[in-house]
């Protein structure tokens, strides 16, 4: 696992490639990580590195919070996030420096992970695409979950049913992005396809 780094997800476009086809990519931002933390295998027990991502105001933090940035001697960050790895893919990084999209290099394959868009309650056939009943000919059922199973045995239901519930707020990871494009002047990271989130979510990048 190599190098990360954490991100906000702008947008889709297209751009073209070097052969003029037409490329989808997602934008994300990348230009406002520090480096927090480095932990060490003689410190720690194992080597990685603390990354900060967006302002906060210090007034939202509690005091542990607020010490753990003090102590560091960066300003405050919304979102922390950890990359475990190797100390020999960070042995150039120190507490306070600032991480950009050059960690990543155009061409290179990445996991990229963030948290779907939250779309609510939702029926069976939409969050499980299950197939519905006859809407004619006398059907009384619908767009019903379907049996829950047996009454006398196990007489409960069974742990995995497909039924109705909250759809989207959960973690989601893409595996074997491919990154097209890096402007380090706007610190952008263009990927090719789509990045679960919504417009304006942290997405965590890392290189596989």
């Amino acid at each position: 696992m190599g190098k990360g780094i954490l991100g906000k997800k702008v947008g889709m476009t297209q751009i073209y490639d070097d052969e003029g086809r037409i490329v989808p990519v997602t934008v994300i931002e990348a230009n406002s990580c520090v480096v927090v933390q480095v932990k060490t295998e003689e410190t720690d027990g194992y080597g990685a590195v603390q990354l900060g991502f967006g302002e906060v105001k210090s007034d939202t933090l509690n005091r542990p919070q607020r010490g753990h940035f003090e102590r560091a001697g960066v300003t405050p960050r919304k979102h922390l996030a950890e990359f475990r790895a190797d100390n020999s893919d960070w042995s150039d990084v120190e507490v306070g420096d600032a991480v950009g999209p050059d960690v990543f290099s155009p061409g290179q394959r990445v996991k990229v992970r963030g948290v779907s868009r939250g779309k609510g309650f939702a029926g069976s056939i939409k969050r499980h695409n299950t197939s519905r009943g006859p809407m004619t000919h006398g059907s009384r059922y619908h767009r019903g979950p379907g049996s829950r199973g047996a009454s006398s045995f196990p007489s409960r239901v069974v742990r995995g049913r497909k039924l109705p519930g909250r759809m989207g707020g959960k973690r989601v990871t893409v595996e074997s992005s491919e990154v097209v494009r890096i402007d380090t002047e706007r610190g952008l990271i263009l990927v090719r396809g789509p990045v679960p989130g919504p417009r304006g979510g942290v997405v965590r990048i890392e290189g596989s």
